[in-house]
């Protein structure tokens, strides 16, 4: 394309978090209108994207732009979109206006500023926010490694400084302990992210070793080298194979998270805002996800498949381990992060399924768990700010003060554990049918993740909304006009996608169809239970549906 639509994309929330960072500090209230006015603008961008795209096209990817950067090293500032980036882009450009709005109040300065109470600046905690935006979006257009990996790496600075300087107070603790608290979950989230960045670079420079011993100069663009070695030119050895795959899993694994490498986001969003929790888990995190089938299996289709069965026992542990911690949590915010690491699993689960039904649903399934997550979570800050708790026990009786929002909290709660209806079922679905069709005993199990979502969403619910209205909710306002306007168009999502989710499936099925042929996957072959069959069957005999119509 003449125009870099792409470019713009991200360039625009870019744009928005100099001009909000650099508003005086009175200027409050601008700061906040002007995010917004931003982030609705780059929504509207990602539109124009979306309706651009045609599903249709042979080519793999759309609205590319191609440009030299560092051509000493072969680095190109390459991007293109194809309709799983496509679908993330338009979630997450959608969530931000939504977590701008949820966060209207949360860096607004205290009422005091004394010694151990800070003003907090909110012109920097909506200039992040934003900065944030704009390399997810740039990391989900990048087909060059090199570009991926430098916008992968950078998201870390903005998100470390929401989660250190403009975390959650509703402890029960003092400022200092807050404090203390915010900056562990920090640091932690930090040193973890870093660590599997680090690994990932080594595995960048040794991929463009590779490529420059046998292409004659080396390249990161992801269409060269998947072209190279389909025409085979490009030879990558098996072990070097290997060695290269696990540096870049290992990175999106600690990203999306993955058991074990999932110990930071527990506390980086209990110690967080609502919306930052939000931000972590539907917006960046999924950059993880996506990179596995961006990056992982079209780039090392061998290794993919030989680490396959492993990768698959960890997405089942994570399922389960995920959904039975969420059952044992006390705190609302840190059963909500437990939960999304199980369903995190059951994404991964569905992309090493390695089957069209599996990696379709997938990708569904992060869009979806985006917008049930976000609904979920905003509810419950909306909650806590009221009562100034996240302790479970400290509710009761909720519904009875506040129908509107136990209300929404509920139908959050059951897009959570897949209700049918709701958007998450239709992804939750698509996965273990993808899974059981090659991997039974995996598909089988990982459907305990499905009971035990019931037991903690509902438990949940049970303990917070239902029963005696404990005095310290009494008199609990319900949600406002500002709340609703953040809460409505979620569940309304939720409903649409949950009866009718043709259009995100003819967006991303194509993508996935062309991730399967490049790994050299097919779907396992259908087989159907027959009486006899013309040529020697035996009765009660499972037959390939194929072989029935040759005997035929």
């Amino acid at each position: 394309m003449s125009f870099p639509l792409l470019t713009v994309v991200a360039a625009v929330p870019a744009a928005g978090a100099i001009a909000t960072a650099a508003l005086p500090a009175a200027k409050r209230t601008a700061a906040k209108w002007l995010a917004l006015l931003f982030s609705l603008v780059t929504f509207a961008l990602a539109l124009v994207v979306a309706f651009g795209f045609d599903p249709g096209s042979k080519s793999p990817y759309q609205f590319t732009e191609s440009h030299a950067w560092i051509s000493d090293f072969g680095v190109r500032y390459e991007l293109g979109v194809d309709g799983i980036a496509v679908a993330l882009i338009a979630l997450t450009t959608l969530l931000i206006p939504f977590i701008i709005l949820a966060g209207w109040h949360d860096a607004d300065p205290l009422e005091e500023a004394t010694p151990n109470r800070r003003w907090r600046p909110t012109q920097g905690f909506f200039a992040l926010i934003l900065a944030v935006e704009a390399m997810v979006v740039i990391s989900f257009e990048a087909t060059d490694v090199f570009v991926f990996y430098i916008f992968f790496e950078a998201m870390l600075i903005p998100m470390y400084f929401l989660i250190g300087g403009f975390g959650d107070r509703a402890g029960g603790d003092g400022e200092d302990e807050a404090a203390s608290r915010r900056s562990y979950a920090a640091v932690k989230f930090l040193l973890y992210n870093l660590a599997g960045g680090l690994i990932m670079l080594a595995a960048v420079i040794g991929l463009y070793a590779v490529t420059a011993d046998q292409l004659g100069t080396g390249t990161f663009s992801l269409q060269q080298i998947v072209e190279a070695r389909a025409a085979g030119r490009l030879n990558i050895g098996t072990g070097t194979e290997r060695l290269l795959f696990l540096g870049f899993f290992f990175a999106f694994a600690v990203k999306a998270p993955l058991w074990p490498l999932h110990t930071w986001l527990p506390g980086a969003m209990g110690e967080s805002t609502s919306p930052v929790a939000v931000l972590i888990t539907a917006v960046v995190d999924k950059v993880g996800t996506f990179a596995m089938l961006r990056f992982c299996l079209q780039l090392f289709p061998e290794a993919s498949s030989w680490a396959t069965p492993v990768i698959l026992v960890l997405a089942l542990i994570s399922v389960l381990y995920g959904a039975l911690l969420a059952v044992a949590q006390r705190d609302i915010k840190r059963l909500i992060a437990y939960a999304s690491i199980s369903h995190f699993g059951f994404i991964i689960l569905g992309i090493f399924a390695m089957t069209s039904q599996g990696q379709g649903g997938a990708t569904l399934y992060m869009v979806n768990h985006g917008i049930s997550t976000a609904a979920l979570m905003l509810v419950a800050g909306f909650l806590i700010s009221r009562r100034g708790s996240r302790l479970i026990a400290d509710y009761g009786g909720v519904q009875k003060v506040a129908p509107i929002l136990a209300g929404t909290f509920l139908v959050g709660g059951l897009a959570t554990l897949s209700l049918p209806g709701l958007a998450p079922f239709i992804s939750e679905f698509l996965v273990l049918v993808g899974t059981f069709s090659r991997y039974p005993v995996i598909g089988i199990i990982a459907t305990l993740g499905i009971v035990l979502a019931a037991l903690y969403v509902l438990v949940l619910y049970q303990r917070t909304m239902t029963g005696p209205v404990k005095s310290e909710v009494t008199g609990m306002p319900d949600l406002r006009v500002r709340e609703l306007v953040v809460v409505a168009p979620l569940i309304a999502l939720l409903l649409f996608l949950g009866v009718y989710p043709k259009p995100l499936t003819d967006l991303v099925n194509p993508a996935v169809d062309h991730t399967l042929s490049v790994v050299d996957k097919k779907d396992p072959k259908p087989t159907v239970q027959v009486d006899a069959v013309p040529g020697g069957g035996r009765p009660g005999h499972a037959v390939h549906a194929q072989d029935v119509e040759a005997a035929k």
